[in-house]
């Protein structure tokens, strides 16, 4: 029996986030996302998590718990976050309110985007940022170009 370079229930790049309490940020995305949890490695203290692998669709991520000996912060820690997650689903407007209902604060309520998604951004309460998308259309480049320079004469 061979081992696979990349295992399975992993795709080749997964998201890896950081957050101050595994064990709550784990509970969140399961009432939020609907994730469902793998391996999870206890930490060094009692009831601590340092590492726990989330299943959500057909992707896994990661979570690791902040850590100032191993460089770690979280957006909370770090006052926001560079990375946005991107979660295509079969229904947005259904995972949209369920994650707003769990506790996820609106960044850009649900539209129908340009670019052919119905789309909407959340940031769930350990500063993490998800655009949550149902693609519904697709745009023909200029078609695209067009649509997006009336948004953008609109929007900005």
């Amino acid at each position: 029996m061979s081992v696979r370079a990349v295992p399975p229930g992993f795709n080749t790049m997964s998201a890896y986030l950081i957050v101050p309490d595994v064990a709550k940020a784990m509970e969140f995305y399961a009432g939020a996302f609907g994730t469902e949890c793998g391996v999870c490695m206890a930490g060094p203290t009692p009831g601590s998590i340092i590492h726990a692998e989330m299943t959500i669709g057909d992707s896994t991520f990661m979570l690791s718990a902040e850590n100032a000996q191993w460089g770690t912060k979280s957006p909370l820690s770090l006052g926001g976050t560079p990375v946005g997650l991107h979660l295509y689903v079969e229904d947005c407007d259904a995972a949209f309110a369920r994650a707003t209902q769990a506790g996820c604060s609106v960044m850009f309520p649900l539209m129908d985007a340009f670019w052919g998604d119905r789309y909407g951004k959340l940031k769930d309460p350990f500063g993490h940022e998800w655009g949550i998308a149902t693609h519904k259309e697709d745009v023909a480049p200029d078609e695209m170009e067009r649509r997006a320079a009336e948004w953008f004469k609109s929007n900005c």
